[in-house]
């Protein structure tokens, strides 16, 4: 019982994050939607993420494993289906300049704002994962 809540406020957390980090993830109705949201997303973890895993396996392996986050973003689009008050849309990327590195102002797509977000998704997961197992 106590993984069961301890991923279900893991998973709200992370949608917290995402909406913090990138402008295009909306999620209306407050603190419920983020608990249901984050149940949704322990649930789909727990089931559709294996599945998913063992149907990308080939191009994880010819990739070398960078094609896993695939499997996060297809998880985010259905979690969009399962709660509505959770929303992806396209969204402006202000640009990014340091050190002679420039990544330019550009509109970000739907289709390419739900691989952002998949990517992002997993790296605050990856992030979480590895602070609460030190």
């Amino acid at each position: 019982m106590r993984t069961i809540i301890r991923n279900i406020v893991f998973y709200s957390f992370s949608l917290f994050a995402l909406t913090q980090i990138i402008s295009g993830v909306k999620i209306t109705g407050g603190i419920e939607t983020f608990v249901l949201g984050g149940a949704v997303l322990s649930i789909m973890f727990l089931i559709i993420k294996p599945v998913l895993d063992l149907i990308a396996l080939p191009f994880n392996l010819l990739t070398l494993g960078t094609f896993s986050f695939l499997s996060n973003t297809v998880i985010l689009y259905l979690l969009t289906l399962f709660v509505p008050e959770i929303k992806v849309t396209s969204f402006l990327f202000k640009g990014f300049s340091y050190s002679g590195f420039i990544i330019p102002r550009t509109e970000v797509n739907q289709v390419f704002a739900l691989i952002v977000s998949g990517l992002t998704l997993s790296a605050i997961i990856t992030f979480l994962t590895w602070l609460i197992r030190k």
